[in-house]
């Protein structure tokens, strides 16, 4: 089942049941790791570990899909712009006007592509176990301004919303006879009738959007409850001690 407003996908096992914020550690000790540490390897093996959650946690599939739509075509176009763009070394191997290919424009260009695509695949796997209410629940439980919150939220939701509102406008730009397929350039003539509604569409929304807050009392300072309490269990509480534990320990041993 996919939420509409969001990519999360309903499922239940355990690493559903983790708290927001443990999942979120998972993903900042795994950046950490990588970041401060100037090998291929460590991002190759936590991408495989990242990919073995998702089968774990019974979206493998979609979890592929996703990866393959967003993540590769990103980190691959990384490494050839940074292949060929970068002047790194002597070590030659094609040379072309301005662009210059050496070995070490490859490895640089390699370990930059591969924290990329660890990065945005851990936020994957986070996007599709979590649902975004849980995940503000959460945060404002713990201390954090309701408009931050928002903030955070609101930015995991944007591509679903506009993906689901441009295709709402295309069937209905379709029932009216528009032409969506075909050539290159009926496509292209198309775009006009399905940017303007959604681009006027999208400023309505905020408008709604800035109304509904102020009449939930957003703004209010007064402690605000929640219908749907987020279980933050012993488990979760000893999972991020021992990844930061252990995080910290690999960064002073390195």
């Amino acid at each position: 089942m996919v939420d509409r407003l969001s990519f999360y996908l309903k499922r239940s096992n355990w690493f559903y049941s983790l708290n927001p914020i443990t999942k979120l550690t998972f993903i900042f000790c795994l950046l950490v790791t990588i970041y401060s540490s100037r090998n291929i390897y460590p991002p190759i093996y936590f991408s495989i570990l990242v990919i073995i959650l998702s089968f774990l946690a019974q979206i493998g599939k979609e979890f592929l899909k996703s990866v393959m739509k967003i993540a590769l075509p990103t980190a691959g176009i990384l490494f050839l712009m940074q292949s060929f763009m970068m002047q790194l070394g002597n070590s030659s191997i094609f040379e072309f006007f301005i662009f210059k290919l050496t070995i070490e424009n490859i490895s640089y260009a390699g370990i930059s592509a591969a924290r990329i695509f660890l990065m945005l695949i851990s936020f994957l796997l986070f996007i599709l176990s979590t649902h975004p209410s849980e995940l503000m629940t959460d945060l404002t439980r713990r201390g954090l301004p309701g408009q931050l919150a928002y903030v955070v939220v609101s930015t995991l939701q944007i591509l679903p919303q506009m993906q689901a509102k441009a295709a709402a406008i295309i069937s209905a730009q379709r029932s009216r006879g528009l032409d969506t397929e075909g050539s290159l350039a009926k496509r292209v003539g198309a775009l006009a009738p399905l940017v303007g509604p959604l681009v006027f569409g999208s400023l309505v929304e905020v408008e709604e959007r800035a109304i509904a807050i102020e009449a939930r009392a957003f703004m209010s300072t007064l402690k605000k409850t929640s219908l749907k309490e987020v279980a933050d269990t012993r488990l979760d509480k000893t999972l991020r001690i021992a990844l930061i534990a252990i995080t910290v320990g690999a960064f002073l041993w390195r």
